[in-house]
């Protein structure tokens, strides 16, 4: 990286050399206009609208429209007077806690780096922020303009986030926010199921550029001289849903059914596609267990019933008793 400013962090009394570095980088495919019969690079001329002669950027200036048709004219000695500080320096104004700045605010990011024998006061600037946990709130001149700042702490390095000024961010003004528009219980129930169902922990390096990547494919494609393979159709997404609270159903299905867990239970409304397909697999169990169950319990009837049989048939025991009505009688025959 290449230092894009030098200066100094004044922390009270304390001064801090550092470098400033950028951040972030884009990563945007960038095309140069060309003449499509020759690839010739298309120039643009700075000419003047009132002589049409062409401007060198020396006799260029700055010049202000008032309206009407008038122009009010600044010169370099005009902004020499502007209270522009030139020092060069970082001065940090406060602390807050880093939840107080709304994030709309910020605009560019820099990395600060320590400069010279300035190591040890940074070293003790970056600790201190981070056992208050806040961040630092500073003003900085960057390219000819004063901003407002912040100073934190990310992955062990002081971080410069230039801000927007509070004059800069837009109120929104839309006629829905003047309806009376209420949500059901149920409906706000579900949609939090919804959010708890695709709730995880954000890992910036999951998610890519897919269009900068098959654009790429495609650049790559054209200088190796290959045929061009057209990229993948991307799913349409689904028509929106007259039922909110079906919609919102069959979304908290589908998302937990990509974890691999259960669907929830309850809530009443319409089936959906997701919840009709798995009361099928429902039924076509139940139907493939009860064929079993049927035969075990014949088993267990028939049992008994053999059991019971087999209890009733001692006939041999009654032969006895004939016997014995024999003997009784035999007395009266010899009379």
């Amino acid at each position: 990286m290449r230092a894009i400013w030098k200066g100094a962090v004044s922390f009270g009394l304390v001064s801090i050399g550092v470098k400033l570095y950028s951040a972030t980088e884009e990563k945007d495919i960038r095309f140069h206009q060309v003449h499509r019969e020759d690839g010739g690079r298309i120039r643009y001329k700075r000419t003047c609208s009132v002589c049409g002669e062409e401007v060198t950027y020396d006799d260029i200036a700055k010049g202000y429209d008032i309206g009407g048709g008038e122009m009010v004219i600044l010169t370099d000695e005009d902004f020499a007077d502007l209270p522009l500080t030139s020092s060069r320096a970082i001065d940090v104004l406060e602390f807050v806690p880093a939840e107080q700045v709304d994030p709309i605010l910020y605009n560019k990011a820099y990395f600060l780096e320590p400069e010279g024998t300035a190591t040890k006061p940074y070293v003790l600037l970056r600790d201190a922020l981070i056992d208050s946990e806040r961040v630092a709130i500073v003003k900085v001149a960057l390219r000819q303009r004063e901003q407002l700042a912040t100073l934190r702490v990310r992955e062990g390095v002081l971080l410069l986030n230039t801000m927007l000024w509070p004059d800069e961010i837009r109120t929104p003004d839309f006629g829905f926010l003047d309806e009376d528009l209420k949500v059901r219980p149920p409906e706000l129930a579900m949609a939090s199921s919804l959010i708890d169902s695709m709730t995880g922990e954000f890992e910036p390096d999951v998610f890519t550029d897919d269009y900068r990547a098959a654009l790429q494919e495609v650049i790559d494609a054209k200088v190796e001289g290959r045929e061009v393979v057209q990229p993948e159709e991307v799913e349409e997404a689904p028509a929106a849903a007259v039922d909110l609270m079906a919609a919102l159903k069959a979304s908290v299905d589908r998302a937990r059914a990509a974890r691999g867990e259960q669907p929830a239970r309850g809530g009443g409304g319409e089936p959906t596609p997701i919840s009709s397909a798995r009361s099928a697999q429902k039924t076509a169990e139940k139907k493939a267990t009860k064929a079993p169950a049927k035969k075990t319990a014949e088993k267990k009837a028939a049992e008994p019933a053999k059991k019971t049989a087999a209890r009733k048939t001692p006939a041999k025991k009654a032969e006895p008793a004939k016997k014995t009505t024999a003997r009784k009688t035999a007395p009266r025959k010899s009379a």
